[in-house]
């Protein structure tokens, strides 16, 4: 995903000028094509993320429209004050591309886990969340945001293969459907959304229907396709690869309670600090109860009693 998301940037350049890059040294092998295309306009920082988004509102506020890019946990945390107080504060047009949310950084460790950065980010109501499920949704989301005036915030997969049945399809402030089934909605965030249909493919071999819901847009929050959908349903999975508080479980939750669903949430997510875990990302899908045989069996033992 990050590799086809950099090169759309490269294209976007192309077409307008105000368009700047800047890396917290970070994004060798991908981001070369950039750099040698326009030197002028591209910046690596240095391990200096707060000062990047610093730089980036200077030059949002001087007419251009800055992209800032980093593993996603830096993106978000480090310079959390700083994209407070800058580009929200100021409503400048500053892009904050964040590679690799959740685990995607296995071997890393937990330094590199980006398990919060939604739930921080998106309590700011003047920041777009977005957070695609698969390199064609990338696509989707930066050619809707191009004209915003406004802050987003980009979460993106390091490796995300196309997801089976999404096709691509992305709108801000919607969600993106696959599947029609009626007795389980699992609602993933991003990039999960691959594990999502896995499970669902996995539920309908045991004869429960679920449709799968995927999140990509997370502020502006989906509030009307997602009433419609957990208002159809008994029960909801939420699937993300961040703290089950703060991220597309709390969001559905709020969706349910603000409008007094009669519709049982049932959150998955990573729900302790993986200290000293690491691993191939499969390897911390199965440690975090994330991969899709797991996430079938939840739904299956949730809906055993009414289905006795």
């Amino acid at each position: 995903m990050r590799a086809e998301f950099a090169r759309a940037m490269l294209d976007l350049a192309e077409r307008d000028d105000r368009v700047v890059l800047l890396t917290g040294d970070l994004g060798f092998t991908v981001l070369e094509p950039f750099a040698e295309r326009h030197p002028e306009r591209f910046y690596n920082v240095g391990v200096a993320e707060q000062n990047m988004v610093g730089l980036a509102t200077g030059l949002a506020e001087a007419g251009f429209v800055p992209f800032v890019y980093s593993i996603a946990t830096f993106a978000s945390l480090r310079p959390y004050e700083f994209i407070r107080n800058g580009p929200l504060l100021h409503e400048l047009p500053v892009r904050i591309v964040g590679i690799g949310g959740g685990l995607d950084y296995g071997h890393n460790g937990v330094t590199h886990y980006a398990l919060e950065d939604v739930g921080v980010l998106r309590v700011q109501p003047s920041l777009t969340v977005l957070a695609p499920a698969d390199p064609d949704q990338a696509l989707g989301a930066l050619a809707a945001t191009e004209d915003l005036p406004t802050p987003v915030y980009f979460r993106l997969g390091k490796e995300a293969k196309p997801v089976p049945g999404l096709d691509g399809r992305f709108g801000l402030g919607r969600t993106e459907s696959i599947g029609e089934g009626e007795d389980v909605a699992i609602v993933a965030l991003g990039t999960m959304a691959t594990e999502a249909v896995e499970a669902a493919r996995l539920l309908g071999e045991r004869d429960i229907a679920a449709t799968v819901v995927v999140v990509a847009s997370v502020s502006p929050p989906p509030v009307e396709d997602l009433l419609e959908v957990l208002g159809r349903v008994r029960l909801a999975l939420t699937v993300e690869a961040h703290y089950p508080r703060g991220g597309v479980g709390s969001l559905v939750c709020e969706v349910v309670a603000d409008h007094a669903l009669g519709c049982r949430v049932l959150r998955r997510g990573v729900d302790r600090m993986p200290r000293g875990v690491t691993g191939t990302q499969r390897y911390l899908y199965d440690v975090f109860g994330l991969s899709a045989p797991q996430l079938a069996d939840s739904v299956v033992e949730a809906l055993a009693p009414a289905r006795s």
